[in-house]
């Protein structure tokens, strides 16, 4: 079966289409932005929360499927969230979308790392991974960190299959290592970036293999936290790893992290080293030539009420503190795409009303950080 990816020619004409089209949210072009040479929406689906039951894996492909009718294009998942069964519920949202959306106008992203269970939580984890991992030979026992988290070679090419399966598709537009800072609760740094570097082999070998087209690391903490914190990561460590292992042109492309209102350390706290300067995780990434993807939104839902009066009139007076948030993010200079949680019709016909918003100017936030310093 020939590898269908994301492609620029099909992303654009989504983008020109959503934007000349008569529905109810008639995006702007300010909506979409270039990465990788692709048109991608600038608020992208996330599928994280919410119960492992028939009714929940519903509303996700509901919400899927109104996501991209509403113009948007990056879906973003992973093999552990509710235990696989959101990446099958978005195989369900592109099955029902075939006839509308190609395939190669979807930017479609999972990870891996987790444990992924299947339907449910494992009653005996060691026991999973002996079965599943162990025997068949992906990982030895001493490759499982914490109870939870596995990062060899082997592992991810075998998480990669499986989301293959589980979306029906053939091919991921992107695959993310995922919190690989887990591993430094329990390795030294050099065991690390040898697990690291062994990794990127792997999936350089999976993308020479068309099964993926780009790979990235998807974090919590490890692009936010200081360089003293046991769980730091060095961008510009992981591109030369790249390097490294791939060449100049190698897979790695993307880093997604938690940037919101509450959480603004990405963009404001230079902790990363890049080319001989001091730049936030969001700068440095775009220095280094990678794409950020902003996880945490709305922070799970706390972000859609009190947010302050100056900050909601400063971002453009917006009708509902959820599209303000969405718009702090999807607008923050070096964000590609704002990641945000949406399982129900009516959070995805709210959230989608932005993309008929043109984004904030970076002047706004000049103004917003300088009066937060000021009080």
């Amino acid at each position: 079966m020939e590898t269908v990816f994301a492609s620029p020619e099909a992303t654009k004409s989504f983008a020109e289409h959503a934007i000349g089209s008569d529905s109810v949210v008639k995006p702007v072009p300010g909506n979409y932005r270039k990465s990788a040479g692709l048109t991608l929406s600038s608020i992208g689906i996330g599928t994280y929360l919410g119960n492992w039951d028939e009714e929940t894996d519903s509303k996700y492909t509901d919400a899927v499927v109104e996501y991209v009718k509403s113009g948007g294009n990056v879906i973003d998942t992973a093999s552990n969230y509710r235990f696989q069964r959101s990446e099958r519920s978005i195989g369900a949202a592109i099955r029902e979308l075939a006839d509308h959306v190609d395939r190669e106008a979807l930017f479609i992203c999972s990870k891996g790392g987790y444990l992924p269970f299947d339907n449910e939580p494992a009653s005996d984890v060691g026991a999973y991974f002996e079965e599943h991992f162990v025997k068949t030979g992906v990982a030895a026992a001493e490759d499982l960190v914490g109870g939870s988290h596995c990062m060899t070679a082997g592992y991810l090419k075998s998480q990669i299959d499986q989301s293959l399966k589980n979306i029906g598709i053939s091919g991921l537009d992107l695959f993310y290592i995922h919190n690989p800072e887990a591993q430094l609760a329990e390795i030294d740094r050099y065991s690390f970036e040898a697990r690291i570097a062994a990794a990127f082999e792997g999936l350089e070998e999976y993308r020479a293999a068309g099964k993926i087209n780009h790979f990235g690391i998807a974090t919590w903490n490890g692009f936010r936290c200081t360089p003293d914190d046991s769980g730091y990561h060095s961008l510009e460590r992981f591109v030369n790893i790249a390097n490294q292992v791939g060449g100049e042109k190698h897979g790695f492309r993307y880093i997604q992290l938690p940037h919101n209102l509450a959480m603004p350390e990405a963009y404001l706290v230079p902790n990363q080293a890049a080319n001989g300067k001091a730049l936030s995780a969001i700068a440095a990434a775009v220095d280094l030539g990678l794409d950020v993807m902003a996880s945490a939104s709305l922070l799970q839902g706390q972000l859609t009420m009190n947010v302050p009066m100056h900050i909601r009139e400063a971002l453009g007076g917006l009708t509902t503190d959820a599209m303000t948030s969405i718009q702090f993010v999807r607008s923050t200079p070096g964000v590609t795409s704002a990641l945000v949680g949406m399982s129900s019709l009516e959070h995805v016909r709210e959230n989608m009303a932005l993309a008929a918003c043109d984004p904030a100017e970076e002047s706004v936030y000049e103004e917003m950080f300088s009066m937060g310093q000021q009080a």
